[in-house]
């Protein structure tokens, strides 16, 4: 398996080359110090994995994609500080297959790359938590959605999407907004395409990022 370390931390590759040094059925076969490398190397040698820190001095998480439209066929592990759940989940959108944390268990770290190289999807347990206490589940995400795009919504559809993010259900929002179900149901459908989520819970998550709705109609709704 032949991977490429990309980290501007000098002291951060060093200690990932020294981690994977002893694994045989491992080869570095170059190290990145910001996107232009990472590119550069990917063009001239290729490789399977890119284990990569995309928050730090150098990245962004734009490299992701524009690695993949060069070589679609190489897998990116993560490998962060601590970072939110819609961080997370836009970097799995942007195409990293795996994420781990720089404070993880070294046999972790090591899992994650092999799995990853073998086709799976590999998360470390404090990265899984993050997402799961945010109320996401991993699979309901659209892998397959991401754009670098902005996200050109009407005024009906934000109108829409804070209905429903309030849990009104079809009937009740084209009562509202005098319009028959089958119209509502087209807006919800292509409210969906455009924010590259599968459910409700996903046009929920994106009203309470985007302040459409308060997170608090959430945290509060269960008292009297």
């Amino acid at each position: 398996m032949k991977i490429i370390l990309a980290d501007s931390n000098e002291l951060i590759r060093v200690g990932l080359r020294t981690i994977l040094h002893s694994e045989t059925a491992i080869e570095i076969i170059g190290e990145a110090r910001d996107g232009d490398e990472l590119k550069e190397l990917v063009l001239n040698f290729g490789a399977d994995v890119i284990l990569i820190d995309y928050t730090s001095p150098g990245f962004s998480i734009d490299i992701i994609p524009r690695v993949l439209s060069v070589l679609p066929t190489i897998k990116f592990v993560a490998i962060t500080p601590e970072q939110s759940a819609q961080t997370l989940v836009d970097a799995l959108r942007s195409g990293v297959k795996s994420y781990v944390k720089k404070d993880c268990d070294i046999t972790e770290i090591i899992n994650a790359i092999k799995e990853t190289d073998r086709g799976n999807k590999f998360f470390c347990g404090q990265i899984l938590e993050t997402i799961q206490r945010a109320n996401i589940n991993v699979e309901d995400i659209d892998f397959e959605s991401f754009s670098c795009e902005p996200v050109l919504l009407s005024e009906r559809e934000n109108e829409i999407i804070k209905y429903i993010a309030e849990g009104q259900t079809n009937a009740q929002i084209a009562e509202q907004l005098f319009l028959s179900n089958h119209t509502i149901n087209t807006h919800r459908k292509n409210i969906m395409a455009k924010l590259g989520v599968k459910n409700t819970a996903g046009i929920v998550m994106y009203a309470v990022k985007t302040q459409i709705v308060s997170p608090n109609k959430f945290l509060f709704a269960g008292e009297s």
